[in-house]
């Protein structure tokens, strides 16, 4: 079988990881060939190219810029996404006659290129949801369901309900995903939504002592106490203001210390309350070597996920996985309506409270250390079971065999 992914990561190889390339990986596994377009945006200065691997076909295609940009260059290179990839496609796959045309959200302007391929191709469309726009962005309100920024809310969410009728499956991440759409979309007939998790190579991360004493000593981490580590993006989705008041409830708890890696458009805000308020245990680090990041997050003792309190969509951050690879348990801080704090206390490798109650949180993070065990393999096992990108490329390959 011939795939297409179209996405808007930029990777030059499957041998990069990421729920998405260790996903097209486990395609090749099991005999199919794989073509990706990945953009390069503009700002890097480098052309469009094509990368080719065993069975795999890597189009590096030119765009505008799209990430780190302001708002109307932005909306352009988004706008301009379906027909670049559309004419990408007609250019160089031209004599490829795909059976399954495999696409993500973000972005929901696809459109026009999936429907080239389908009707071109006669392939079968599969959707990985990993988020619901623009819901998510009134949530957190980034845009508004009426004035003139309603008028970009109606124009996107028509573009959301093109892109659900145009793809014969929709795999969400978990199953208040799917209840989600499915109540929200009556439209959409139930049997075509179905879970198709997150998911990645299944790789044991977890560290020894003496590594742990050695990457924690390396960038002046303390040894002697319960570090709760949290890396990814810091922006709105992410509650920063709540996180910050989270740290400063438990700045008087010496046995925790709390590192955040990462980077994201409210990094400042969070910057500027560990430069005045001098806490002395807490470390921020905008980034990091992805190899010491990774010896790092095994080397600590809880990972934690923060989502701000108004989202009403299940968000289901991929960040959980890289805690359960490195055997780490988690401390998810979230909404109410999404299902990840079920799953994490529900299969006992974790703590959950909602991201409007401080003092929950602080309480967990008593309750982390005064509970704390070594011998973990809770959410090791679990991965292993539920989030392994072969569970993931069996459940797109059997839907997309069956018939409407």
């Amino acid at each position: 079988m011939n795939i297409l992914f179209l996405t808007l990561l930029g990777f030059e190889s499957l041998q990069e990881r990421n729920i998405y390339t260790d996903l097209l990986r486990e395609f090749v596994k099991t005999g199919h060939d794989v073509f990706a377009i990945s953009p390069i945006e503009k700002r890097e200065g480098i052309g469009t190219h094509v990368v080719t691997e065993d069975r795999v076909n890597i189009l590096r295609l030119k765009t505008g810029n799209i990430q780190k940009t302001n708002i109307i260059e932005k909306g352009i290179s988004t706008i301009m996404i379906a027909p670049t990839f559309k004419s990408a496609i007609k250019k160089y796959f031209s004599d490829v006659r795909f059976d399954l045309v495999l696409y993500s959200t973000p972005p929901i302007t696809f459109i026009s290129a999936i429907e080239y391929v389908k009707s071109h191709d006669g392939a079968r469309t599969y959707l990985l949801l990993k988020d619901i726009f623009p819901q998510n962005a009134v949530d957190i309100g980034m845009m508004s369901t009426t004035g003139i920024k309603g008028m970009l809310y109606k124009h996107f969410q028509k573009q959301e309900k093109k892109l659900y009728r145009i793809s014969d499956k929709i795999g969400c991440m978990s199953q208040a995903n799917v209840d989600y759409v499915i109540t929200h979309n009556p439209e959409i007939d139930p049997k075509i939504v179905e879970v198709c998790p997150n998911s990645i190579d299944v790789i044991d991360k977890s560290v020894n002592e003496e590594t742990r004493n050695q990457i924690r000593s390396k960038y002046g981490i303390p040894l002697d106490r319960k570090v709760f580590i949290y890396g990814g993006n810091l922006g709105k989705p992410q509650g920063i203001p709540f996180l910050i008041k989270c740290l400063k409830k438990c700045s008087d708890i010496d046995a925790a210390y709390f590192l955040i890696v990462g980077d994201g458009t409210e990094y400042g805000t969070l910057e500027e309350y560990v430069n005045t308020s001098k806490q002395k245990n807490l470390k921020l680090m905008k980034r990091m070597p992805k190899e010491d990041y990774d010896t790092m997050v095994g080397a600590c003792d809880a990972g934690m996920i923060f989502l701000d309190h108004r989202f009403t969509i299940p968000n289901f951050p991929s960040r959980l996985l890289s805690y359960m690879q490195a055997k780490i348990p988690v401390l998810a801080v979230t909404d109410p309506n999404t299902d990840i704090g079920n799953i994490i206390t529900d299969n006992g490798f974790g703590w959950w409270c909602e991201s409007n109650d401080v003092r929950a949180f602080k309480m967990n993070i008593m309750k982390v250390i005064e509970d704390y065990s070594k011998d973990r393999n809770g959410e090791y096992d679990f991965l292993r079971r539920y989030y392994s990108s072969s569970v993931s490329s069996d459940i797109i390959l059997h839907s997309v065999s069956e018939r409407q």
